[in-house]
């Protein structure tokens, strides 16, 4: 594209050469670190112009940031420095040309003095993560932004070191901060301590790159926290005013106004699987929300009690408080009914408030909500945010209205909040002095403003239409508020994108939050990976801008599954279902192809039922035969076991049965007759194969009378539980069955006494909470109940457990690529495993089990992974084979398949097939082959060759798929059953793949395919 400004070769080359540097170029990529979080209406936007970066490159030290910037003088090369991008004042937007430096491996801490309650820490690490690690240590930070589970400590400090939640107690985050470690611009390290934090405090970067950070802290103490219901700002006023005169000691002070409530009780609720969950219905007046130090609570109560019957408020019901104190993260809720914000961010002094916000009311017409936070006892911060839509014209006007709370906030003593790029015309009166120091500083050690350019100056042309709107408030005022919004979500489709996920996508703040915690982002590291940067790429389709193609469906395909990011996203959005909804239409609507290793699964499963390639006939192997005259062939209770634990990890089900035994269930069992489940067929996309392996198993199950089907696998359990029911009702399917895990079962029996472990399992244990029955099922104490009844178990945590349990890494990420990913997110939940000192995992998911072990074996790690039920069955005295290593085992066969179905290796498999596809060829076209011999017409064959060849496979690949078989065969060390199942799966594996993968494989082949022709001879070929 024209307009993108490109590094020159020799730069790129130089800066690729900087050692363990991250780097990329992708263009997809790099529009998608075009903003923060911020949204621009049309016409500002088009005087910020264009923002690609050429690069992002994300160093991982200071050496490599030095370098960076060594670099970057030689070449006179922008740098622009990112965090989160958890801001919108524009201070990370890029300018043509520059390179992002992200300093989102900046994510540790350095050190922690416990005596003298300080932490020294990089950077990028997020405010939530370093809470959560101190709180470890019995430390807590002094006070953290609302953005915290998504914003970092230096993003902070460089964004001016502002208010957040503990600022009535410690006044803004630069007055907390110690000393920070900066490179300059001309590349020198300096430290700079608390007085001379100006040069950084604010200043976005261009000053220079923050490295580490020294904070003071405070005692861990847990908050106590109390709701106020104020009816006029007059009686909110009154109460902070004493609250300050009589000296309470709050930890923090903060208010909403009846517009925030009542737009908040709109708001959709949070959905769990399609099932909304309750919230309370908030009173539509000022609520306030106090919180201090827990050993304090009892002396404020006291205090506050006559202070708030005195204004004439009232205290808010307990359960209101505690829902908003847990919900205080999550401001731009309302975003969800805009789908965007007009957004103003003002600091007044608390003596006006009450005249500001009565003058709000009569100024601004459309709803604006505000989020306000106290600042000691002189200031509060007012966060005002204007439900819109930035899809409209409308949008440009409406957006002046954030000007006009900017002037009445002035008009009462206060000022803009912050600066950045987009209100650089109110630098010098948030910055004051510093801005000259900084031009200086700049003038003297940046003489080509290579840092963060624009920053301080701003855009003029944007300057000058601010300035003039500002002018001509009261006229540009009258357009603004003549805009209504709609205040309801709106679902329609736009460029194939179905009506909910364009809406979602639209709707999503751009805070991050989701980043923080999605497992993919956390082992692949850019944008793309993360649901941020998916929505970002979404709302880009929807605008005719990009288009997908089969490298954006794997991106959306590589998943885990595991919810994280529905748990975390401050507007409830549906994050991971909307995932699944566009893996299903990109595969089935969009023709694009699931994971090359999924068709042969589909295949497995459409012609034996089950997803290992095995045989239908040794589905029941795994019965002990002692227990096979107990299965009932007909009962109101089924046991279903599921794929792996019937062919692979088979102690599983015979540990399940055998407990559902002991414990006096009687229960029928589906045999041979048994089918996968369907969700890897679900995830990957392919949903006509899921369809019918559901309407079989539902059918099976009725005549067999079931009503109650008990899963041991939590992905059976989620099926049986959720998927069914929610497909039964779309396709008119009766379903009436009741899904239970057996660990609820079993849990049951234990506290009832109907059931008792009678043998010491003498061993410290800790317990994985799997993704699919934890997080999307919440059951969580069932598991733990069995193992603290098994004498002689200790059960330990692992720092992350219950609802913040790490994914083990498996699902479609283990299927997605050969040296998979799930490797690395194996090893990370594998440490949290050592760290807690566990003598093994235990884990009641079988696909987890796998994944583990193999993680464990690949990072040579030795952590044994034991089954819960196999763990509870030696509780009773019933021993069970290990079978690690058959796990193992199958395990490489199956990433020699993932790895051969690369379509680089794929393309080396065709090469070797070249002189039986030429045999196989028609006479003529073998005529017309020839000509490659020819001087000169071999250039013309190379052209030819890509496109004829789709064209020529459904001829040919009949006729050379016995070679191809016993060339996988010589490659691949293949069990028995396999080898037999191969000659009906693999064609069909390639009838569904070849389509989608057959021009990049034709590029590849065709060299060879020519050189083949010419001298009767094959390149070498090697793939393992």
């Amino acid at each position: 594209m024209a307009h993108v400004k490109e590094l020159s070769a020799e730069s790129l080359l130089e800066l690729k050469n900087i050692e363990g540097l991250r780097i990329n170029t992708d263009l997809r990529e790099r529009h998608l670190y075009e903003s923060d979080m911020g949204e621009l209406p049309s016409m500002p936007k088009r005087l910020v112009g264009k923002t690609t970066p050429a690069a992002i490159v994300q160093p991982q030290n200071e050496n490599e940031v030095i370098q960076v910037v060594a670099w970057a003088n030689k070449y006179s090369v922008p740098i622009i420095p990112r965090a989160a991008a958890s801001s919108g004042y524009g201070g990370v937007v890029p300018v043509p040309g520059s390179v992002v430096m992200e300093l989102v491996h900046f994510n540790k801490i350095i050190h922690m003095d416990t005596d003298k309650k300080t932490v020294t820490v990089e950077p990028g690490i997020v405010w939530k993560d370093l809470e959560f690690k101190l709180n470890a240590a019995g430390l807590a930070v002094r006070m953290m932004p609302t953005s915290a589970p998504a914003s970092t400590v230096g993003g902070w400090l460089a964004q001016g070191g502002g208010a957040g939640f503990g600022s009535y107690q410690y006044g803004l985050f630069e007055q907390n901060v110690e000393s920070a470690t900066v490179i300059t611009p001309d590349g020198s390290k300096i430290t700079l301590a608390a007085k001379d934090l100006s040069l950084v405090s604010g200043a976005m970067g261009t000053t220079g790159i923050i490295t580490s950070i020294t904070l003071r802290l405070r005692a861990l103490e847990k908050h106590t926290a109390f709701g106020i219901e104020a009816k006029t700002p007059a009686q909110v006023q009154e109460i902070l005013e004493q609250i300050d005169l009589k000296g309470l000691p709050l930890w923090h002070a903060g208010f909403m106004n009846p517009t925030a409530a009542r737009l908040k009780n709109r708001v959709p609720p949070k959905t769990h699987h399609g099932h909304p969950l309750p919230k309370p219905v908030l009173p539509e007046s000022y609520i306030l929300l106090l919180a201090c130090d827990e050993s304090r609570a009892a002396s404020v109560e006291k205090k506050l009690a006559p202070i708030v019957k005195d204004a004439g408020a009232v205290m808010l019901p307990q359960d209101i408080t505690e829902h908003e104190w847990e919900d205080r993260f999550n401001p731009m809720k309302i975003k969800r009914i805009g789908p965007s914000l007009v957004p103003a961010e003002v600091i007044v002094p608390l003596n006006r408030i009450a005249e500001v916000f009565e003058q709000m009311e009569e100024t601004v017409k459309p709803p604006v909500l505000v989020e306000a936070t106290m600042v000691s006892s002189k200031h509060i911060v007012l966060l005002c945010l204007i439900p819109h839509d930035a899809r409209k014209l409308t949008f440009n006007l409406a957006f002046t209205l954030s000007l006009s709370i900017l002037k009445l906030a002035k008009r009462y003593g206060g000022r803009a909040y912050a600066s950045g790029l987009y209100l650089a015309q109110e630098a010098n009166q948030v910055h004051r002095t510093r801005i000259s120091q900084w031009l200086n500083f700049k003038r003297e050690k940046d003489a080509k403003n290579l840092f963060n350019p624009r920053k301080l100056s701003g855009i003029p042309l944007m300057k000058m239409m601010i300035g003039t709107a500002l002018a001509f408030e009261p006229m540009v005022r009258i357009m603004g508020n003549r805009i209504k919004p709609q205040l309801r979500e709106n679902w329609k489709a736009k460029n194939g994108l179905p009506g909910d996920v364009v809406w979602y996508a639209y709707s999503c703040a751009r805070c991050g939050y989701c980043r923080n915690v999605c497992e993919l982002y956390g082992g692949k590291g850019w944008e793309s990976t993360s649901p941020r940067g998916k929505w970002a790429y979404l709302r880009r389709v929807a605008e005719g801008r990009e288009k997908f193609d089969q490298e954006m469906t794997n991106n959306f395909l590589k998943c885990t599954t595991c919810e994280r990011c529905d748990f975390t996203c401050q507007l409830d959005l549906p994050i991971e279902p909307s995932w699944a909804v566009m893996r299903g239409e990109l595969v089935n609507s969009g023709k694009q192809m699931t994971f090359p290793a999924f068709e042969l699964m589909a295949a497995s499963a459409g012609k034996e039922k089950n997803i290992w390639a095995n045989f239908a006939e040794k589905r029941d192997e795994w019965v002990p035969e002692d227990l096979r005259p107990k299965i009932k062939d007909k009962a109101e209770i089924a046991y279903f076991p599921g794929c792996t634990a019937s062919f692979v990890e088979k102690d599983i089900a015979a540990a399940s049965a055998r407990l559902l035994d002991a414990a006096g269930v009687e229960f029928t069992y589906l045999g041979k007759d048994e089918a996968c489940c369907g969700i890897p067929m679900l995830v990957a996309g392919r949903w006509d194969v899921f369809e019918k392996i559901m309407r079989h198993n539902i059918r099976k199950m009725k005549e067999h009378g079931v009503k109650t089907v008990i899963a041991s696998c939590p992905a059976c359990w989620l099926t049986w539980h959720t998927y069914y029911p929610q497909w039964a009702k779309k396709l008119g399917i009766e379903y009436d069955f009741e899904a239970k895990h057996y660990s609820e079962v079993i849990s049951e029996k234990l506290a009832r006494g109907e059931m008792k472990f009678t043998h010491p399992v003498n061993m410290k244990l800790t317990f994985h909470d799997s993704c699919h029955i934890g997080r999307a099922g919440g059951i969580y104490e069932p598991p733990r109940d069995m193992l603290k009844a098994i004498p002689g178990v200790e059960l330990v945590e692992m720092e992350h457990n219950r609802e913040n349990g790490l994914c083990c890494g498996s699902v479609l990420t283990r299927i997605s690529e050969p040296d998979p990913l799930s490797n690395k997110l194996g090893r990370m939940k594998l440490e949290e495993v050592a760290a807690c000192g566990a003598d093994a995992c235990v884990a009641l998911c079988p696909c987890c089990q796998f994944q583990m072990r193999v993680s464990a074996d690949a990072n040579g790690m030795d952590i044994p992974v034991k089954d819960l039920a196999a763990v509870a069955a030696k509780g009773l005295g019933i021993e069970l084979p290990d079978y690690t290593p058959y796990v193992l085992e199958m395990w490489a066969v199956f990433d020699k398949v993932i790895t051969l179905m690369q379509v680089p290796n794929m393309a080396k498999l065709m090469t070797l097939l070249i002189p039986r596809m030429m045999d196989a060829l028609p006479a003529p076209l073998r005529g017309m082959m020839k000509m490659a011999k020819v001087p000169g017409l071999d250039r013309m064959m190379a052209r030819m060759m890509p496109p004829m060849m789709p064209l020529l496979m459904p001829i040919l690949m009949p006729k050379v798929m016995p070679d191809m078989l016993r060339e996988v065969e010589k490659m691949i060390e293949m069990p028995d059953f396999m080898k037999k199942q191969m000659p009906d799966l693999m064609p069909k594996t390639m009838e569904n793949m070849l389509p989608h993968v057959l021009p990049e494989i034709a590029v590849l082949v065709t060299p060879a395919m020519i050189q083949y022709v010419k001298t009767k001879q094959l390149p070498s070929i090697r793939i393992f």
